[in-house]
């Protein structure tokens, strides 16, 4: 992780659970973080914990699904360098079934799931392309986007093909990126359950966590700096961390 100190990342989906647990892991090796979310009061709760940081946090109010809000968040990222680092996190799923949901649940999920993370993409590539430097995206997935029977009986809607979607996304750009000639590496990171303000939102609330193992947002966050911490001849493209007996789980 020392090659990244002072260095600049770009977290989305910041203001609770993964995102503002790596933010912490991130800001505590030295890099400069800049966290976007919606509830901006909790980011900038977040940001007095890291006053005495090794690193230092730059909390910034952004909603991924406007486009011109992330590029606001680019922008300014330029000012600190350039962007180096790329969390993919922000995600939404919504209590409710493909077969009989509203076309607006369907826009939030594929906006915040998939055209978010494909537009933070598109402006951290050529951030590190126009400076010569080298980079790195992790794309926040799920094990659901490698097996969707996960979730049997669950009312998730778009959330299961939009996971599909993300680490699909990680291939193609990976090819994209190595034609071009860009250095950056790709990551999809699928964790199993993991314990967040999410499924609260859900059909199935906080039972889940009564009747299946599940991971802390901290576990995360490690992998994350893992995965940041390897050489820069070497590429992690899929990290999937499921909590212990996670197979042998019962299906809700």
């Amino acid at each position: 992780m020392e090659r990244w100190a002072g260095k600049v990342a770009i977290v989305t989906g910041t203001s609770s659970g993964i995102g503002e647990s790596a933010c912490v892991a991130l800001v505590n090796h030295g890099l400069k973080v800049i966290g976007l979310a919606r509830r901006f009061d909790r980011l900038e709760k977040l940001a007095k914990t890291l006053e005495k940081a090794k690193g230092r946090f730059y909390p910034m109010k952004c909603d991924v699904t406007k486009e011109s809000e992330i590029l606001e968040a680019f922008k300014f990222a330029e000012t600190l360098g350039g962007v180096d680092i790329l969390i993919n996190n922000a995600g939404v799923f919504l209590p409710s079934h493909i077969i009989n949901g509203s076309a607006k649940d369907y826009d939030q999920v594929l906006g915040v799931n998939v055209r978010a993370a494909a537009i933070c993409i598109r402006e951290i590539t050529q951030s590190v392309k126009k400076r010569k430097s080298q980079g790195h995206i992790i794309n926040v997935c799920s094990v659901i986007g490698h097996n969707v029977e996960i979730a049997r009986g669950a009312a998730i809607n778009l959330y299961a093909p939009s996971k599909f979607a993300l680490r699909a996304m990680s291939d193609a750009v990976r090819n994209e990126l190595n034609v071009a000639k860009v250095d950056i590496k790709v990551t999809n990171l699928s964790p199993g359950l993991v314990k967040t303000e999410m499924p609260s939102n859900s059909s199935y609330g906080e039972k889940i966590y009564e009747v299946m193992p599940y991971l802390q947002s901290k576990d995360i966050a490690d992998s994350i700096v893992f995965v940041l911490g390897t050489p820069p001849s070497v590429e992690i493209s899929e990290l999937t961390i499921q909590p212990l007996h996670a197979n042998l789980a019962p299906q809700i």
